[in-house]
Formats: C-alpha cells, sequence, structure tokens
C-alpha cells in the first residue's frame, strides 16, 4: 500500500505546478445564478471578531428580489437604480443578470445591466466583523450621456431601525441604530452578545438626498426628514420606495412597522465613461464609539480593495489543484474550501489559538458557541488549505483539557459546555485522534503530533475510566447520552426504545477502535514501539468484541445491545434491530470482517433500505420512523456520508464509493444551485436542505472530491 508520503509528495507537486491555477480560478469567473457557487461572505480570519460579527448573504439570483447583502437580523445593503424617469430594483427588471467574476470567502466582486448600456460592477468586501465596503462602478456604454440616480439603503425586515440622524457636517451618510436579539440557546448559556448597535451608512461624497421611511400597517408609506442642520436633505424623493418597496415589505411583514434608510446619489456619466461610488456600513456597540467608527469608515473611502483579492489568492493557492472534467465538482470544491475558511475566528477570550463556529451568517446560538469533535471532521479537508490553522483548531481543545483527560462537550472563547447530567460531564464523540492522525498526515508537523498524542491518549483513557459502568470490554454512552452520541434528535433506537446509557453503544465503540488504532499510527510515528503495541492490541481486542456481541447473523447487520445481557431486546423482542447509519461505521473504522463487510455492501446499497437518490439516510427507508427531511431519522449528513465512502474504499468497494459520491455531490450541487447555499444535511430523496445553513462539516465535500479524484484518475492514494 502506498504510503502518506507518496500522496503528500504527489499533492505538493500538484500545488506548485497548479499555484497559478489556483490563485486565477475563483479571480476569474463567470458564474450566473444557474453554477453552483457559495455567496455567504464574512470578514477576513485576521480581521474577524466573535460578539459582534456582521456576515452578509449574497441574494442575488431570486427574480423577484433585489440583489441584496441580507443579515439574518442585523438588516440588508440594498441598491435601486433611476434612469429617465424608470425606477429598477427587482431582478426581473434589469436588462441582465448578475455574473459573478470574483468570489472568496470574504469578498466578492459581480456585474450587470440594470439598463441596456448601463453595467454596474460592484465589489463588496466584508473589511471585519463591524466594517463592509461596497464599491460601485458604474459605466455608460449607450450612445448618449446619462444621468443616473442610485440608490442606496438599509433595510431591517425584523425590528425598526431607530434615531435616524444625518453625520454633520459632510452629510456624506447617516447614523441609526438596530437591535440583533439572541437567541434562548445564547442567553441560556452565558454566551456574551451585544443586543444594541449603532450604525454607520455613508458614501465616499456627499449625498443628494436622505429619507427615513417607515412602512405602516396599512401597506401605506411614512416619510420623515432625518435630522440634520440642511434642508437640503428632505427625504421627499419618494417615488422609488413607495413604487417598488411598499410592494416588497407589504409582501414580506403585512402587519408591522419598519424602516428604511436611505440615501439618493445622482450621477452624470458622459457616453463612454464611469462613474464610482463607495458605500460603506459600519457597526459599533455604543454612542461612545461612533465618532472612531466615523473615522475609521471614512479612511476606507479610497483604499485599494485589490490587495485583498491577492491576499485571498495567496491563501487559497495552498488548496490542492485537481482537474475536474465536471464543472460543477470545481465549483464546489473551491466553495466547500470558502465556507471552511470562512468559519475560521481569530484567537479571543478562554482560545489562544484560532477556532471555528459552525456558521458566521446566520448567527445562531447553537452554531456560534464553539468547537465540538464532530463538526471538526471538516478539518481534515480544511488542512489543506491552511494546515496550521486546523492544527490550532486542534490545539482548542488541548489546552482546555481536564486533568483526568476530559475534554468539553462544547469548547468556545467564552463556552466551556460540560452538561452534568446523572453525575457525569458530557463530552463529545471520540473522534479526536482520527482527527489529529489525518490532519498529521498532511501537515507532517511532528510537534503537534506530540502534542496530539498525549492529549489524545488522556483522553482515550477518560472513556475507559467513566464509560463502562458494568466494568466488561466494551463502553456506553454517558452524561447527556443523547448530546454526546452525536446523533442528538430522532434518533430510532433513543426515541422509540431506551436511553442510550442502557445499552452497549455500537457506534461508541466503532469510534474507540479508530481513536486506538490512531493512537498506534501516531506512537508508531513517534518512535515509541512498546506503546505501538499497546494501542494495536487495545483495538484489536475491542475490534473482536465488536464483532461478537453487535453483529446479527440473521439480518447482516450490527445493532447496540443491552447492557445487562448483550441481546437485542431491551423493551420487547429483537426492539434494538433498528437499521441505523451507524450499522456501516465498522467499514470507517476497519473493525468489520471480510464476511461481514460484503454482507453490509448488500444491505447498503439496497434502494429501499439505503442506496436513496442523494446517498444514504440516518436510517433505513423502510423503516417506520424513517423521515426524508426529520433529523437522525432520515436525511443525509455530508460527514458520514464521507465515512461511508471512506469504509467502502477500506474493503475495496471502490465503484460503490464512486457512485455514493456522485449521488451525494449531485445532493449538495443541485442545492447550491438552488439558493447557493451549504447546509447541514440533505433529503436523500429529493432536492431538498435544512435546518441550517452555512454549516462547516458541508466542507468536507472537498474532502470527498480530492479523494474520489484519486480513485478515478489514478493519483496516489491517502493510504486509505
Amino acid at each position: 500500500m502506498r504510503t502518506k508520503y507518496h500522496f503528500i509528495t504527489c499533492i505538493v507537486i500538484m500545488i506548485l505546478t497548479g499555484t497559478l491555477h489556483s490563485q486565477a480560478y475563483l479571480s476569474n469567473l463567470e458564474a450566473g445564478k444557474d453554477d453552483p457557487i457559495y455567496t455567504t461572505y464574512a470578514a477576513p480570519l485576521s480581521r474577524s471578531e466573535f460578539i459582534i460579527d456582521e456576515g452578509y448573504t449574497f441574494k442575488w439570483y431570486d427574480l423577484h428580489d433585489g440583489i441584496d447583502f441580507e443579515t439574518d437580523n442585523g438588516g440588508s445593503l440594498c441598491i435601486g437604480f433611476k434612469l429617465n424617469g424608470e425606477f429598477r430594483y427587482y431582478l426581473n427588471e434589469f436588462f441582465t443578470e448578475p455574473l459573478i467574476t470574483t468570489s472568496y470567502s470574504d469578498l466578492v466582486k459581480y456585474y450587470y445591466y440594470p439598463f441596456e448600456g448601463i453595467r454596474v460592477e460592484i465589489f463588496f468586501d466584508v473589511y471585519s466583523s463591524r466594517i463592509a465596503i461596497q464599491d460601485i462602478n458604474i459605466t455608460n456604454e449607450s450612445g448618449s450621456d446619462e444621468e443616473l440616480i442610485v440608490y442606496s439603503f438599509f433595510y431591517h425586515h425584523t425590528d425598526e431601525i431607530t434615531d435616524v440622524s444625518i453625520i454633520d457636517p459632510e452629510y456624506d451618510g447617516f447614523v441609526f441604530q438596530h437591535k440583533e436579539r439572541p437567541d434562548g440557546w445564547t442567553t441560556s448559556h452565558g454566551v456574551p452578545y451585544q443586543e444594541d448597535l449603532i450604525n454607520v451608512y455613508i458614501i465616499d461624497s456627499k449625498a443628494d438626498d436622505f429619507g427615513a421611511y417607515t412602512h405602516l400597517v396599512d401597506s401605506s408609506f411614512s416619510i420623515t426628514n432625518m435630522h440634520g442642520n440642511s434642508g437640503r436633505y428632505s427625504g421627499q424623493n419618494t417615488a422609488f420606495f413607495s413604487d417598488v418597496l411598499n410592494n416588497r415589505l407589504s409582501n414580506t411583514i403585512p402587519s408591522a412597522d419598519v424602516k428604511i434608510a436611505a440615501m439618493q446619489k445622482t450621477v452624470s456619466i458622459p457616453s463612454g465613461q464611469s462613474s464610482q461610488l463607495r458605500i460603506i456600513r459600519g457597526v459599533a456597540e455604543s454612542e461612545s464609539d461612533v465618532n472612531d467608527l466615523i473615522a475609521e469608515c471614512r479612511s476606507l473611502r479610497f483604499i485599494d480593495l485589490q490587495p485583498f483579492v491577492e491576499d485571498a489568492e495567496q491563501i487559497y493557492s495552498s488548496i490542492p489543484n485537481l482537474t475536474f472534467s465536471n464543472h460543477d465538482y470545481e465549483m464546489l470544491y473551491w466553495s466547500a474550501f470558502s465556507l471552511m475558511r470562512q468559519c475560521m475566528m481569530p484567537p479571543e477570550g478562554e482560545c489562544s489559538y484560532n477556532y471555528y463556529v459552525f456558521s458566521r451568517e446566520p448567527t445562531w446560538g447553537w452554531g456560534h458557541g464553539g468547537q465540538v469533535f464532530h463538526e471538526s471532521l471538516a478539518m481534515i479537508a480544511y488542512a489543506f488549505m491552511d494546515g496550521q490553522s486546523a492544527m490550532n483548531s486542534q490545539r482548542v481543545y488541548m489546552e482546555r483539557q481536564w486533568a483526568d483527560g476530559y475534554i468539553n462537550y462544547r469548547t468556545g472563547p467564552y463556552l466551556n459546555e460540560t452538561i452534568p447530567h446523572a453525575g457525569q460531564y458530557t463530552t463529545s464523540a471520540p473522534l479526536f485522534n482520527w482527527e489529529n492522525w489525518e490532519i498529521y498526515r498532511i501537515t507532517e508537523d511532528t510537534l503537534f503530533l506530540q502534542d496530539a498524542y498525549r492529549s489524545g491518549s488522556k483522553f482515550y483513557q477518560y472513556w475507559l475510566d467513566n464509560r463502562n459502568a458494568d466494568g466488561d470490554s466494551l463502553c456506553e454512552w454517558g452524561a447527556h447520552a443523547v448530546l454526546e452520541s452525536l446523533r442528538d434528535g430522532y434518533v430510532a433506537v433513543w426515541d422509540q426504545v431506551g436511553w442510550p446509557a442502557n445499552f452497549e453503544g455500537l457506534d461508541l465503540n466503532v469510534m474507540l477502535v479508530s481513536e486506538a488504532y490512531s493512537l498506534a499510527q501516531m506512537a508508531l510515528e513517534l518512535g515509541n514501539t512498546s506503546e505501538y503495541d499497546y494501542w494495536t492490541n487495545e483495538a484489536a481486542q475491542r475490534m473482536h468484541a465488536i464483532n461478537g456481541t453487535f453483529w446479527d447473523e440473521q439480518t447482516s447487520f450490527f445493532y447496540h445491545v443491552d447492557i445487562t445481557d448483550h441481546d437485542f431486546t431491551f423493551n420487547s423482542a429483537d426492539d434494538l434491530k433498528r437499521r441505523e447509519i451507524i450499522g456501516f461505521l465498522p467499514l470507517w473504522a476497519n473493525s468489520a470482517t471480510e464476511e461481514q463487510a460484503e454482507e453490509l455492501v448488500q444491505v447498503l446499497t439496497d434502494p429501499d433500505k439505503f442506496w436513496r437518490v442523494y446517498g444514504i439516510p440516518s436510517l433505513a427507508a423502510d423503516d417506520s420512523y424513517y423521515n426524508p427531511e426529520g433529523y437522525w431519522n432520515g436525511p443525509i449528513w455530508i460527514q458520514w456520508q464521507y465515512l461511508i465512502f471512506r469504509g467502502l474504499i477500506n474493503y475495496g468497494y471502490c465503484n460503490q464509493a464512486e457512485q455514493l459520491a456522485h449521488i451525494v455531490l449531485a445532493a449538495m450541487i443541485d442545492q447550491l444551485k438552488n439558493d447557493h447555499n451549504l447546509w447541514e444535511f440533505y433529503s436523500p430523496d429529493d432536492q431538498w436542505a435544512g435546518y441550517h445553513k452555512t454549516y462547516i462539516w458541508a466542507g468536507i465535500a472537498a474532502r470527498m472530491l480530492m479523494d474520489l479524484n484519486e480513485l478515478e484518475t489514478g493519483l496516489p492514494d491517502f493510504d486509505l
């Protein structure tokens, strides 16, 4: 079998020969709304922060909407145009639709024609967690001189904006306030947040007019002047808002007042020439910070944005350059890396190293608290982009580890989530050592390996000491066992048979095999042969126990067993025989026999059970609890699809692995074309995704594409 060194050599060669392509691809796009490109943007790692963090979803593909940058509850940045008395805001009114020419995790460049002969090119850059820059270049390609009115406005769809006032004395923008209300998870976990925010919205020169507009419950508009010292800024140019936004807002929130604040700028553009505008939005937490924020925003009015593209190109140039015959695969590949990069945050609070959140935009509590091992599966892909950052993310766990080896269920800059239950602390499913070993194989950083081995050995021992209540050779989930087990909602056995701690955990013990084997490889790499022997023996003994305890000859599948007598009955006969996705984990961990693997693959490829249109559901489709749009009772979870993919390769079922990759990638691509987002999970049966978007672990699709490429092209493997 080829070693990791063959693979790494190949990757290095690809990087050296493909750097220019890697840099150029995302800088030289011509992507339309039907291309599978990810279009949510957040601040770069170096200028990001946790508490105040505005990310933006680019809405550019809905014909019945505008071309806006939306946030979950922080308002939207919008733009409209008026030429020769005609207003245009909705995409279906434009002469041509947008095309994206450059797209990275923090910036996007695109162009469109709102009117024939009027080309609008926009460079949108999320400069920091607090500031976004919208650079607008308008070119008159018509045969006559034109006077175009540009309306730039802030629209809050979930709450009112208040205290809108013009910035004196330059009259180049306005200040206002809005709220970003935390969800219950955030408040209940004591995670810091900022509810009241001060906004600055400025243009790079004096605006012609300003206005604050309130949408009333009777679908009319109330128009009020902004507070200012000049009568020139009257807020009375109402046609655009009454004609266009009245319809938008009344359809969106018909029973609530909504405010928008806007400024108008008229640009005269001779034929064949261009005019430049720059609009900047900034946020701060208190009025005392407003003057500093205004000064910082004004300082960015004329900054050259091209170096930000070059910075991104440098970061992305580390990504292995693959040759794709499928354009959609290529776009998904780069989009997956953009998602993962976007979720990385710099050291802050209790994190001495960079860490990640599940999602930057939207910012929902569960997805913004900090790291969990099962989300960290994305690091085995992200490490190819930034190995140091991936290693540092794992070190966040190491620095927070307790003396007895325990690691928090969730670990973030302001959160150590332990979830005490039944006299135990909840940890997270043991994927830690496997992740560390995979990351090391990419980075070959021996110092990281030493740190990972010390920490991982203690973590493994914690499981042996605290998750073996009956003192046999097998472990069970403990503390808040549903959360600890990773599969934390709508699990057939948990919901309809019993609490996880009542069973010897099939999935847990398989993961521990993988953990022990990973520790063995680390020990061998570090030259510690005696500990290598210990860990290989530990893995072998647990593998033997798994195959003798959890395997059912009658149905050719692995199941949990009752902790008391190791059978498949808990409340009623064989009630533990529910075909869940965990039955295939032994393939991933190399713990099944060849005969078991053959029978598992027959079950896996049965379309009435698991081999569905878009991948392997988390529960067999012929189970009465199956729901393709449920949670752990039906949908496909991309990281688990990858584990099964790797398992098939382990046992030589490469054709099936390739087929699985293709149908899973098709699910992601179909959804990415539809809403340009990457999701927590997908339906195995239809084009549907839920329930949380911009979800970091979807980024593991990049690794699946890399491994698929190796299978199909015959490149050296990664010692799978």
